[in-house]
């Protein structure tokens, strides 16, 4: 006998494919005409399918109760969506950019990153108590990279289309899928001061030096350079074997569309395997893949899976997220949480791209400037950071037991709380922020002119004006002073005269009837003036007091009607 099968499998396939389906419905609708990011639906759809709503996705039995399976899952999905992301942001990017605009890219990834990494740690040092300046480096670690997946919102689209220039796109494109990868020197600094030298560096032998040491050869050397590396000759190599193969006829469309994809997986697969920076060599694989254009001119205007992987890590953020670590907390009142994440959000990155404005070639402008600095927002990337942090925290452990350090015993929970609500402030304020935009444009202007129309204002209605202002100075009926001299109508409409029938009165540069077809008078032969009304020809509506044109179809008209009477 069939019985109904609620099991997990079943009801989060069910509810995934059910919310995408329904959302590419109306796609179209919330994103070109109302400009609502995918992200935001997505985070809000998440929230209502989870077990603090519906209860329909429950991520933690997903991963056996076990908070720390369900940290892992996170993060590989997130690495997973990081990657393929980052391979089509540099594919999105023209022929040889990186080489061409490493000027600007320099100045964005080198001081502007810096002065945003310590501006955030500083914030989060002062607002959150307790808390000592080397664990506020690694809170600021983590949300310094720009986020690729919502910077989508600002770079495709019809908003940005028609709003953002082409040539700032692109530098928006390039620095957030850049400077993904380059999050790890600020977090493994601070992570490696506080294993060798908190705590008063009596558990870990070494000192500064160590730490040092192992900053520039491990994460300099080998996670950094190495995945450049790494990710350079990936990317050659593939764009070699796909030009012969495909002048060859080996390979057809569709697996040439996915092969962008393809190449992400194994990326990101090889480079976990060696430990080494996969964020960053996906992105140097995508470009590079792409050096000569050639794959990135076939399949501009094809579709991606892009849109299917952001909403579903967003409805899974929505879900995992720990909403009531929010308000019931150890490290920081939510007092102090809501004005750290609006101002980090004020401080973190305007400051310094106005500051600096003037040396990208690509910002035009303080208006420019405003736009770039304000959209950058905080997402996938910092997630990520976040679980390579709890990662390394658990390592903090003296003895090997299951306890970390009394230095670090709360650096988990802020890092978590700190970060997962920057998201959510990142999310909801970029993604709310075009609509709101718009909307604050349109309605004082809508509202002035309501104000500011016949129907908004206290004069009395007169029939007399409201005709004379519809017509022209010349056609409105000229009113008189006491002395019953002729004035001028108040009109200075120059808009054309339309008589019945549509046809068009011409008009000279006064604004008067054409002399073409203005009154004039005809002079008799006995000396006497007839004024004389000339019409437009081929009119086909008259009124019953004028005669028809000469030779005007009405003319004909009435002359057969009169010979067969």
């Amino acid at each position: 006998m069939p019985t109904l099968d609620t099991s997990n499998f079943n009801i989060v396939v069910s509810v995934l494919g059910g919310w995408i389906s329904l959302f590419g419905l109306v796609s179209y609708l919330l994103k070109e005409n109302f400009y609502l990011s995918e992200a935001l639906i997505s985070l809000l759809a998440g929230v209502a399918f989870s077990p603090h709503a519906t209860n329909f996705i429950r991520p933690l039995d997903y991963a056996g109760a076990s908070q720390e399976d369900l940290n892992t899952i996170t993060l590989y999905f997130t690495r997973l969506v990081l990657g393929v992301q980052l391979v089509l942001a540099g594919v999105q990017l023209p022929s040889r950019y990186l080489k061409k605009e490493w000027k600007p890219l320099s100045l964005l990834l080198g001081p502007i990153m810096t002065a945003m990494w310590v501006a955030t740690s500083l914030l989060v040092w002062a607002l959150v108590p307790h808390l000592s300046f080397l664990h506020a480096l690694v809170v600021g670690a983590c949300v310094t990279p720009t986020d690729p997946v919502l910077s989508n919102v600002i770079v495709k689209g019809k908003f940005a289309d028609h709003n953002v220039p082409k040539d700032l796109q692109k530098i928006i494109i390039a620095e957030s899928g850049a400077n993904d990868g380059l999050g790890y020197p600020f977090l493994y600094l601070a992570l490696y001061l506080i294993k060798y030298v908190g705590d008063g560096g009596v558990q870990q032998s070494g000192g500064g030096g160590l730490a040092i040491g192992l900053w520039f050869g491990e994460t300099w050397g080998y996670v950094i350079i190495l995945s450049v590396i790494y990710g350079a000759v990936v990317g050659w190599i593939a764009k070699e074997l796909l030009h012969f193969c495909e002048e060859r006829k080996y390979v057809d469309r569709e697996s040439f569309l996915v092969f962008a994809l393809s190449l992400a997986l194994f990326i990101v697969g090889t480079c976990g395997m060696i430990g080494s920076d996969d964020i960053l060599a996906c992105f140097i694989a995508g470009n590079v893949f792409t050096w000569d254009d050639w794959f990135r001119l076939e399949t501009l205007d094809e579709p991606t899976i892009d849109m299917l992987l952001n909403v579903t890590i967003f409805m899974w953020y929505g879900a995992v997220c720990p909403w009531h670590s929010f308000l019931a907390n150890d490290v920081i009142p939510i007092y102090r949480l809501i004005p750290l994440g609006i101002l980090i959000l004020l401080f973190r990155r305007p400051p310094f791209i106005l500051a600096l404005h003037k040396k990208i070639p690509q910002i035009e402008g303080i208006r420019h400037a405003t736009f770039m600095g304000f959209f950058g927002p905080v997402g996938c990337s910092a997630i990520f950071y976040l679980y390579i942090t709890l990662e390394f925290i658990d390592t903090l452990n003296p003895d090997g037991g299951d306890e970390p350090r009394s230095d670090v015993a709360n650096l988990g929970e802020v890092v978590n709380v700190v970060v997962w609500f920057m998201v959510v402030c990142s999310v909801v304020v970029h993604g709310l922020s075009i609509p709101l935009g718009k909307f604050g444009f349109y309605l004082p202007r809508t509202i002035s002119r309501t104000m500011t129309s016949p129907g908004g204002t206290d004069e009395p209605f007169q029939i007399r004006g409201r005709i004379n202002d519809l017509l022209p100075r010349s056609l409105s009926r000229a009113g008189t002073e006491g002395n019953n001299t002729p004035i001028e109508s108040r009109s200075t409409s120059t808009r054309p005269v339309f008589k019945i029938g549509g046809s068009v009165i011409p008009q000279d540069e006064s604004g008067r009837p054409s002399q073409q077809f203005a009154p004039r008078d005809r002079m008799d032969v006995d000396g006497t003036s007839t004024p004389v009304n000339v019409q437009p020809p081929n009119r086909t509506i008259r009124f019953p007091d004028e005669e028809p044109a000469p030779g005007s179809n009405e003319q004909s008209q009435e002359a057969a009607s009169s010979a067969s009477s």
